[in-house]
Protein backbone atom coordinates (compact mmCIF):
# COMPACT_ATOMS: atom_id res chain seq x y z
CA UNK A 1 0.00 0.00 0.00
CA UNK A 2 1.40 3.26 -1.18
CA UNK A 3 1.97 6.03 1.74
CA UNK A 4 0.67 9.81 1.00
CA UNK A 5 3.73 12.07 0.71
CA UNK A 6 2.01 15.53 2.08
CA UNK A 7 4.81 18.00 2.34
CA UNK A 8 3.59 20.90 0.19
CA UNK A 9 0.67 23.21 2.08
CA UNK A 10 -1.75 22.55 -1.32
CA UNK A 11 -1.81 19.03 -0.02
CA UNK A 12 -4.20 19.25 2.46
CA UNK A 13 -7.48 19.15 0.90
CA UNK A 14 -9.18 19.73 4.21
CA UNK A 15 -6.51 21.92 6.05
CA UNK A 16 -8.05 25.69 6.81
CA UNK A 17 -6.08 29.30 5.18
CA UNK A 18 -4.00 30.78 8.13
CA UNK A 19 -4.69 34.48 8.61
CA UNK A 20 -2.59 37.09 10.43
CA UNK A 21 -3.88 38.37 13.27
CA UNK A 22 -3.09 41.71 11.74
CA UNK A 23 -5.63 41.19 8.97
CA UNK A 24 -8.14 40.33 11.71
CA UNK A 25 -7.24 43.66 13.37
CA UNK A 26 -7.25 46.12 9.91
CA UNK A 27 -11.12 44.46 9.24
CA UNK A 28 -11.81 44.91 13.12
CA UNK A 29 -10.51 48.64 12.66
CA UNK A 30 -12.65 49.38 9.64
CA UNK A 31 -15.78 48.31 11.12
CA UNK A 32 -15.29 50.39 13.77
CA UNK A 33 -14.44 53.49 11.74
CA UNK A 34 -17.84 52.68 9.33
CA UNK A 35 -19.67 52.48 12.83
CA UNK A 36 -18.35 56.04 13.32
CA UNK A 37 -19.11 56.80 10.24
CA UNK A 38 -22.72 55.28 10.15
CA UNK A 39 -22.66 57.31 13.25
CA UNK A 40 -21.89 60.35 12.35
CA UNK A 41 -24.38 60.54 9.26
CA UNK A 42 -27.21 59.94 11.50
CA UNK A 43 -26.60 62.39 13.06
CA UNK A 44 -26.40 65.02 10.06
CA UNK A 45 -28.99 65.82 7.91
CA UNK A 46 -27.20 65.08 3.84
CA UNK A 47 -30.14 65.57 1.82
CA UNK A 48 -33.59 63.77 1.07
CA UNK A 49 -32.32 60.25 -0.14
CA UNK A 50 -28.49 60.23 1.07
CA UNK A 51 -29.12 59.87 4.23
CA UNK A 52 -30.45 56.20 3.51
CA UNK A 53 -27.93 55.56 0.71
CA UNK A 54 -25.09 56.44 3.13
CA UNK A 55 -26.15 54.68 5.41
CA UNK A 56 -27.17 51.73 3.66
CA UNK A 57 -24.14 51.82 1.64
CA UNK A 58 -22.18 51.41 4.83
CA UNK A 59 -24.17 48.75 6.21
CA UNK A 60 -22.89 46.60 3.06
CA UNK A 61 -19.42 47.42 2.83
CA UNK A 62 -19.56 46.09 6.94
CA UNK A 63 -21.40 42.95 6.22
CA UNK A 64 -19.28 41.91 3.13
CA UNK A 65 -16.27 42.62 5.24
CA UNK A 66 -17.97 40.48 8.10
CA UNK A 67 -18.53 37.47 5.71
CA UNK A 68 -15.46 37.50 3.45
CA UNK A 69 -12.94 37.97 6.74
CA UNK A 70 -14.83 36.94 9.61
CA UNK A 71 -16.51 34.01 8.06
CA UNK A 72 -13.85 33.43 6.17
CA UNK A 73 -15.54 33.05 2.63
CA UNK A 74 -12.54 35.11 0.90
CA UNK A 75 -10.31 32.01 1.14
CA UNK A 76 -13.07 29.12 0.99
CA UNK A 77 -13.88 26.93 -1.98
CA UNK A 78 -15.74 28.03 -4.85
CA UNK A 79 -18.59 26.02 -3.95
CA UNK A 80 -18.80 28.27 -0.77
CA UNK A 81 -18.52 31.37 -2.61
CA UNK A 82 -20.92 29.79 -4.91
CA UNK A 83 -23.45 29.32 -1.70
CA UNK A 84 -23.29 32.78 -0.49
CA UNK A 85 -24.01 34.31 -3.80
CA UNK A 86 -26.60 32.52 -4.44
CA UNK A 87 -27.88 33.20 -1.25
CA UNK A 88 -27.67 37.10 -1.78
CA UNK A 89 -28.82 36.78 -5.51
CA UNK A 90 -31.83 34.83 -3.42
CA UNK A 91 -32.40 37.64 -0.71
CA UNK A 92 -32.35 40.66 -3.65
CA UNK A 93 -35.47 38.71 -5.56
CA UNK A 94 -37.57 38.81 -2.46
CA UNK A 95 -36.30 42.37 -1.60
CA UNK A 96 -37.55 43.09 -5.50
CA UNK A 97 -40.74 41.25 -5.68
CA UNK A 98 -41.24 43.14 -2.00
CA UNK A 99 -40.36 46.08 -3.57
CA UNK A 100 -42.56 45.53 -6.89
CA UNK A 101 -45.56 45.25 -5.00
CA UNK A 102 -45.24 48.09 -3.30
CA UNK A 103 -44.32 50.33 -6.12
CA UNK A 104 -47.76 48.77 -8.22
CA UNK A 105 -50.28 49.63 -5.36
CA UNK A 106 -51.85 53.32 -6.08
CA UNK A 107 -51.97 55.31 -2.93
CA UNK A 108 -55.81 56.70 -3.11
CA UNK A 109 -56.76 60.11 -2.72
CA UNK A 110 -58.01 61.06 0.40
CA UNK A 111 -60.38 64.03 -0.64
CA UNK A 112 -61.97 65.32 2.95
CA UNK A 113 -65.87 66.38 1.86
CA UNK A 114 -67.76 69.41 3.29
CA UNK A 115 -71.41 67.82 4.99
CA UNK A 116 -74.07 69.22 6.40
CA UNK A 117 -74.41 67.23 9.26
CA UNK A 118 -74.61 69.01 12.28
CA UNK A 119 -73.02 67.79 15.78
CA UNK A 120 -75.33 66.76 18.40
CA UNK A 121 -74.90 67.21 22.17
Amino acid sequence: MPRLHLDKPGDYPLAHQVIPIRVYLAVFSALLVLTALTVWVAFHHLGDPWNDVVAITIAVTKATLVVLFFMHVKYSTAMVRLTVIAAILFLLTLFGITGSDYWARRVPAIRVQQTTYGVRE
